[in-house]
């Protein structure tokens, strides 16, 4: 990947402007050309494996944003990466039925990440049949931690009906697991602590996709990048320095050294969109439909 004249403070050279924004434009064509998902919501999608861009917000949901959602619809599997609390509005939106997934992976145990799974339940419970099977993986702990907050959340709904059509599985970092056509590499990252937050290189239909999570710098990003047909890559900040979440300098100083084919930013906070102006790399919007 080539890296782009990196921003200093301004508004970038106006070539840059000009490369950015017609891409933009093109994306934003495309979703309306195929609709949301670029496929049908029954089934899995025809053709190349697609990203659909449920939520590309931050916890805060800044810029109105819906919290973090993605699902890989290919062939052979409908995906969903992460599952904030916005997750049934941004799937209904998209017209993917809740029951068509068939894979959830977490990349760690904050809110804007996992709590939307109680309310998917929910659905499976009263209103969407439930997949035969579904498999949910991700960090240690994510099992108690999704029950406990269903429980929570909704005392009084049967549950175990539901628990026997999950099952749970840890990922581990620095691990590669298979889950029927799908392959999903695990590295850790700098953003929690007590507990672990996963990087995600998922590989099905001979098409891969790298997904960051929340994460701080950490050199593993750059070769977990190799060959990916597609990154996507939190941003959180613009100027921030934090250990646990990216900003653009950052990114824009190390481009040059990731080899994914393309590169798309995510999770932006409200400093980041504030300055969406001056960042010269492809932003995900909520809808978005990207191809891999």
């Amino acid at each position: 990947m080539r890296a782009r004249k990196r921003v200093e403070g301004g508004r970038g050279d106006a070539r840059g402007e000009r490369r950015r924004r017609p891409r933009v434009a093109h994306n934003l064509a495309r979703a309306v050309r195929q609709g949301p998902t670029g496929a049908s919501g029954d089934g899995h999608g025809p053709g190349e494996p697609t990203l659909t861009v449920l939520g590309a917000g931050d916890a805060f949901a800044s810029g109105g944003r819906m919290q973090a959602s993605y699902v890989l619809r290919s062939k052979s599997a409908n995906v969903l990466i992460d599952a904030g609390p916005t997750l049934l509005a941004g799937l209904k939106r998209a017209a993917i039925k809740p029951g068509a997934l068939d894979l959830i992976l977490v990349t760690h145990l904050h809110g804007d990440h996992f709590a939307g799974l109680p309310f998917l339940f929910l659905e499976y419970l009263y209103e969407s049949p439930a997949p035969r099977r579904l498999t949910i993986a991700g960090p240690r702990n994510l099992e108690n931690r999704v029950w406990a907050l269903f429980r929570l959340m909704f005392p009084k709904s049967p549950g175990e009906r539901l628990a026997r059509k999950i099952r749970f599985v840890t990922l581990k970092p620095a691990t590669r697991s298979r889950f029927g056509a799908v392959s999903v590499e695990c590295i850790r990252t700098p953003h929690t602590t007590t507990d672990v937050s996963l990087a995600f290189k998922l590989t099905t239909d001979g098409k891969s996709l790298v997904f960051s999570g929340d994460t701080g710098w950490t050199e593993d990003l750059v070769p977990f990048s190799a060959n990916a047909d597609l990154m996507l890559l939190e941003c959180t900040y613009f100027e921030t320095e934090a250990p646990f979440h990216l900003n653009y300098p950052r990114i824009s100083a190390n481009l040059d050294r990731f080899r994914a084919r393309r590169l798309v930013l995510t999770h932006l906070g409200r400093e980041a969109l504030r300055h969406s102006d001056e960042i010269d790399l492809e932003i995900a919007y909520d809808g978005m439909t990207l191809a891999l």
